[in-house]
């Protein structure tokens, strides 16, 4: 080979490696998972996670105002409340386990309290809680399969096919670089029973107490359409949250977590103290 025809060779090389076609690590699906559990901050750290909290707000169309306040709470092994603050207007979402309850605002703007409907109980029963998808799958029964590697938000990413022991295949992929879930996809009963793909893309990954979470959540869009943006502005791990927070709305001490046009009073991150980590690629 004569050395103009190398050192077009070694420009090429260059270029690509330049434009992100370095090539892939050829791992499997295990060897993904535990890098994954790593990234996050560990097995162990998340284990010790008994309860989360996220305030933030989201930046949707289909809300009542451009950018709403929302509190999230969580709490093992599936229990989780979502409060929102809409144009002076508080929505709630409670699911306890086994049952949900949600107080939404009607068209005059009086609080209604329904119970979920059987597929929206199946669709949070079949939630994974604080963990995600990946973090301690086998744990819950799940086992994984590797499909390949695909291009997701403009990173490559190893797709990972999710078998949970209940049933109903999930994908997610993951940054090859990272090793940080980018994408997770999984099927809801949509209007009328049609099953339709509800898919999460996950960014702005930040380390809160050695863990690593991500503060934009972005589902929805295609289409033309706009996704909905969930930011997290901060997180604690392991606020005290009181078994009843996750009860049926229409009692009297969770009323009061309900003023209208503020968030919860009894607000986790007052008492923790704790907020946000450095920005993490």
């Amino acid at each position: 080979m004569s050395r103009a025809g190398g050192a077009v060779i070694a420009a090429g090389l260059t270029l690509a490696l330049a434009a992100g076609c370095a090539p892939v690590a050829k791992l499997s699906a295990p060897e993904i998972v535990a890098r994954n559990a790593v990234a996050r901050g560990g097995l162990e750290a998340w284990r010790k996670v008994e309860t989360m909290a996220w305030v933030g707000h989201i930046e949707s169309a289909h809300a009542p105002a451009p950018s709403m306040p929302f509190s999230l709470e969580q709490k093992r092994p599936n229990k989780t409340r979502m409060e929102g603050d809409g144009l002076g207007h508080a929505s709630l979402r409670v699911v306890g386990g086994v049952r949900g309850w949600k107080v939404l605002p009607t068209r005059n703007w009086q609080a209604e309290l329904k119970p979920y409907a059987p597929q929206e109980v199946r669709f949070a029963q079949a939630g994974h809680g604080i963990d995600g998808p990946l973090v301690d799958h086998a744990a819950r029964g799940s086992s994984m399969t590797l499909e390949g590697v695909d291009e997701v938000e403009g990173r490559k990413a190893y797709h990972l096919r999710i078998h949970p022991a209940r049933g109903g295949d999930e994908d997610v992929w993951v940054d090859t670089e990272t090793f940080l879930e980018v994408r997770y996809d999984r099927m809801a009963d949509g209007a009328g029973g049609a099953p339709r793909r509800v898919s999460a893309i996950y960014g702005d990954y930040r380390a809160v107490d050695g863990l690593r979470i991500p503060f934009l959540i972005q589902t929805g869009g295609g289409q033309g359409a706009a996704p909905d943006r969930m930011l997290i502005e901060r997180v604690v791990l392991n606020p005290p949250l009181d078994d009843s927070a996750f009860e049926n709305p229409s009692g009297p001490h969770l009323r009061r977590r309900m003023t209208p046009g503020v968030l919860p009073r009894a607000d986790p991150m007052a008492a923790a103290g704790r907020e946000r980590g450095p920005a993490l690629r």
